[in-house]
């Protein structure tokens, strides 16, 4: 398993990575001292796991998440245990307090390598990971994991994008077009200027004026549907 660890202690790092000899299946493939370094390195070396620190002078970890489309696995090493609901908030696979304690850290790997099917190294660069599936969402204090299957409608505001999942209205610091970049199309289609829709979440259709199209979604949510898009909408359902 590929791993990056961001800290800006050097110390802490070489600690940690004295304690990873311990687990041959944890390959550290570089390290970082701060926010953008970090993000450097994740788009540089793909790594599957971060071991990822809290407070750093350039931001925090929940910062660096924040900035990715799709975050690796994490697992945060800090000194302060005040984050560790918001941390397990994210999905985090594990919370360890410094200086970190030997059995902690292979719980908390034991947490993701049963996942990772033995390999042989391979002679060529390995391609990076495959997509998770999901997308981090920081709003304010509150962050979230959310697997897109679970997102019921993307909504454009301005340069961000509103969220809706579960009984949440998150806003992403990511522009609609950007989020459509890396939607699966045989499952999320963009019904208007405004807004995606995850077809699966569609519970009810109903004809509108001028040809359009009403639907309700998952949450009792309507959404109207231009003429043309009702047109490709009944194409690709069959309908």
């Amino acid at each position: 398993m590929r791993a990056l660890i961001i800290d800006d202690e050097r110390l802490a790092r070489d600690e940690l990575r004295r304690l990873l000899l311990e687990h041959p299946q944890v390959n550290i493939v570089g390290e970082a001292a701060g926010v953008q370094e970090g993000l450097q390195q994740i788009a540089d070396l793909s790594p599957e796991l971060i071991f990822l620190d809290v407070q750093m002078p350039d931001g925090s970890g929940f910062d660096l998440l924040t900035a990715l489309d799709q975050p690796p696995a994490v697992i945060f090493t800090t000194a302060y245990d005040r984050y560790a609901i918001r941390a397990f908030d994210v999905s985090a696979l594990d919370y360890l307090l410094k200086p970190v304690d030997p059995p902690r850290l292979a719980q908390a790997l034991q947490k993701r390598l049963p996942a990772q099917a033995p390999a042989p190294a391979p002679a060529a660069a390995e391609p990076p990971p495959p997509q998770d599936g999901k997308v981090f969402i920081k709003d304010g204090e509150r962050c979230w994991f959310v697997a897109l299957d679970d997102i019921v409608l993307f909504e454009s505001e301005g340069n961000y994008t509103r969220v809706y999942f579960d009984h949440h209205r998150p806003l992403l610091l990511r522009s609609l077009l950007q989020m459509e970049a890396r939607l699966d199309a045989a499952k999320f289609m963009r019904i208007s200027r405004s807004r995606i829709v995850n077809l699966a979440r569609v519970t009810g259709i109903a004809p509108a004026p001028a040809g359009g199209m009403a639907l309700t979604l998952q949450g009792d949510l309507r959404v109207g549907m231009s003429r043309r898009r009702a047109i490709l909408f009944k194409q690709l359902n069959r309908l």
